[in-house]
């Protein structure tokens, strides 16, 4: 065995190229065997094994930085650096499942939002330049999929402009990012990779010059690095060209020898280089390479040997999302739905088979989808934008300017809302309900249980002058949540009995916290302390009967699966302050810092966002008040 040889990068320059090929078998077994015990990012990883090793063969990290965009595919480059514990993969005090700043110094990006690479790199080439540090090199990885992002493009406007700084980019291109890819610039990929001339060409030539002694192989070298005119002569690749930027390939991303051979050439070279490589998501795995969705972007836990998950998974958000989509589809003919790159993710994937002409890829690009969606609206349809919240962050701008401000009836729809665990810090949605407080007009709705979710993504829908968003967590849906009754808009949970004039506590429940609210009021309970549990339903604006209904209780407490700064508890305490209603009021929510990957009740435990953490709270909270409640008015806890 190899791979456990390998404790470093500069354990791969002593290898043959048989051994290369050996060590490439080796990882594509390690990583069917790893990953299907824990469930991760399976097929992005199997495409680029030989092309991490050739990487690593080529550039000396960390002295050289070797960057992946988004990270998808970074299992490789762990184990090339000394990380081959995957036991813990995406698990507490386990291998985060992206490349980790803690982990190891050969890791430098860890946000794992796509298309960041490219303007990352442009700074440490910067960087080198300016301190004057000509023996470290850049080499950024990344993929056809995000290269549909914005961002990609200005920093390759930026990165052409200085012909004579040093960078090597390449462009993993596998015709995918979760889905295959879309979109003009994945047209010209396609175009490159079928324009199969010149790597006949070059393939018939090596043959030949091969053969050929002494002169043969520097011979071959110099004609694959031929120059433009050649090149465009048989492959129109010129788009990269005419950017500035040298261009090298198509390359094939398994044949480890013409990867080294390529990268040594855009190496040494004293400008930006784009190396292009053709891999294949999933390669060496059948189940990855026969599941056409996405290739086993990511899996859950598996059979190695079938692919297919260990356990059925219950009904998930995401699928009763899908399936409320496709009923207001056959509904209402002027639906449609946007994706950034995710169809298959976020559930539009039914709308998109059953209404094909009503469906929108815009590729990694929130920001576009946000604005094209206000098009969309201005143009008489309801454009419904399903995206991760997370990914939301990045489209802001363009929800409160082109959206709200315009006043246009657009539906967005996040997917992972709150804490999501294992994929770690840039995953969690736990900003989505603090930034979008700010943009006027907006109405935001956090939905408990299924139920809620059909019936507010129906109401939101139906709202043609404001933007609204409806927010839902990651995993499986919980059992439904019955309200007992109504106050203004808000879903009465729990109250207490008749006979109590002036209940303690107000608990505002937001979301998918609705069970362990209502558990939480029973520990109340058992405390003596009475408690009205009542779900705003839609949390942005704060409904009107909250602050009347506040007034007749003790005590307020909110809690929510958001970070609390800016968030529901914040509206709240506003909402509060502005009718005059002079309760102490205390928000339960997600402190404002990353989170490290883990699962979720862990997390959700590690930040004391749990029943008895915040029962044990609260009731210190009222029996404080109760020591002074007759003497001193009460005073407001933050």
């Amino acid at each position: 065995m190899l791979l456990p040889r390998i404790k470093g990068p500069r354990d791969l320059d002593r290898l043959s190229q048989e051994e290369l090929d050996q060590l490439a078998a080796e990882i594509r077994s390690f990583l069917v065997d790893a990953v299907s015990k824990t469930g991760g990012h399976l097929g992005p990883n199997l495409g680029v094994v030989e092309l991490t090793i050739a990487l690593h063969r080529v550039f000396d990290s960390p002295k050289d930085k070797v960057l992946f965009d988004t990270g998808h595919q970074a299992y490789v480059h762990k184990l090339l650096t000394g990380r081959q514990d995957f036991k813990g993969l995406r698990t507490k005090n386990g291998l985060s499942g992206y490349p980790s700043r803690a982990e190891s110094d050969h890791d430098v990006i860890e946000n794992s939002h796509a298309s960041t690479v490219l303007g990352w790199a442009d700074g440490l080439a910067k960087a080198n330049e300016v301190l004057g540090r000509e023996d470290h090199h850049v080499a950024a990885v990344i993929g056809d999929g995000a290269l549909t992002g914005g961002m990609a493009w200005e920093a390759l406007n930026n990165i052409a402009a200085a012909k004579d700084r040093p960078l090597v980019i390449v462009v993993n291109d596998n015709e995918r990012s979760y889905g295959p890819t879309i979109g003009g610039l994945a047209n010209h990929l396609a175009t490159l990779r079928t324009t199969d001339g010149y790597e006949r060409f070059l393939a018939r030539g090596k043959e030949i010059l091969e053969r050929t002694p002494v002169v043969g192989k520097p011979l071959f070298e110099t004609l694959h690095g031929a120059k433009k005119g050649l090149k465009d002569f048989i492959a129109p690749q010129g788009m990269f060209e005419d950017l500035g930027l040298k261009y090298i390939g198509p390359i094939d991303g398994h044949d480890i020898e013409a990867l080294e051979s390529a990268l040594q050439r855009a190496k040494r070279f004293s400008g930006p280089v784009i190396v292009h490589c053709l891999t294949q998501k999933g390669r060496g795995y059948t189940p990855a390479l026969e599941h056409e969705a996405d290739r086993f972007h990511a899996v859950g836990v598996i059979h190695p040997d079938t692919g297919l998950p260990v356990k059925t998974a219950a009904a998930s958000w995401t699928s009763v999302f899908a399936d409320e989509m496709v009923k207001l589809g056959h509904e209402r003919e002027d639906i449609v739905g946007i994706t950034a790159a995710m169809l298959h993710p976020v559930g539009l994937n039914k709308f998109a088979e059953a209404f094909p002409n009503r469906i929108y890829d815009v590729g990694i690009a929130e920001q576009h989808g946000a604005t094209s969606a206000a098009g969309l609206a201005t143009g008489g349809v309801h454009p419904v934008f399903a995206v991760y919240a997370t990914f939301l962050n990045r489209a802001f701008d363009q929800v409160l300017m082109d959206v709200a401000l315009h006043k246009c009836g657009v539906t967005f729809v996040l997917d992972r809302a709150g804490v999501t665990g294992d994929d770690g810090a840039s995953h969690n949605g736990m900003w989505d309900m603090s930034i979008l407080q700010v943009v006027p007009g907006l109405r935001l709705a956090a939905p408990r249980d299924a139920e809620q979710l059909r019936a507010q993504l129906r109401e939101a829908v139906e709202v043609k002058d404001a933007p609204t968003v409806v927010r839902y967590s990651k995993g499986v849906v919980g059992p439904a949540v019955p309200a007992i009754g109504r106050i203004g808009g808000m879903d009465v949970l729990r109250a207490p009995g008749a006979d109590v004039t002036r209940p303690d506590v107000l608990l505002v429940s937001v979301g998918a916290l609705a069970p362990m609210c209502l558990e939480i009021a029973d520990l109340l309970d058992k405390q003596g302390i009475s408690t009205t549990v009542v779900d705003p339903r839609w949390v942005k604006p704060v409904d009107e009967a909250l602050a009347p209904l506040a007034d007749r209780h003790r005590v307020v407490v909110t809690v929510e699966d958001n970070g609390r700064t800016g968030g529901v508890g914040a509206a709240v305490s506003q909402a509060l302050r502005d009718a005059g209603v002079d309760v102490p009021l205390r928000d339960f929510g997600i402190p404002q810092r990353f989170l490290d990957h883990a699962l979720r009740k862990e997390i959700m435990a590690e930040i004391g966002l749990t029943a008895p953490d915040i029962a044990r709270q609260v009731t210190g909270l009222v029996a404080k008040l109760d020591g002074r409640y007759d003497s001193e008015p009460a005073a407001a806890v933050d």
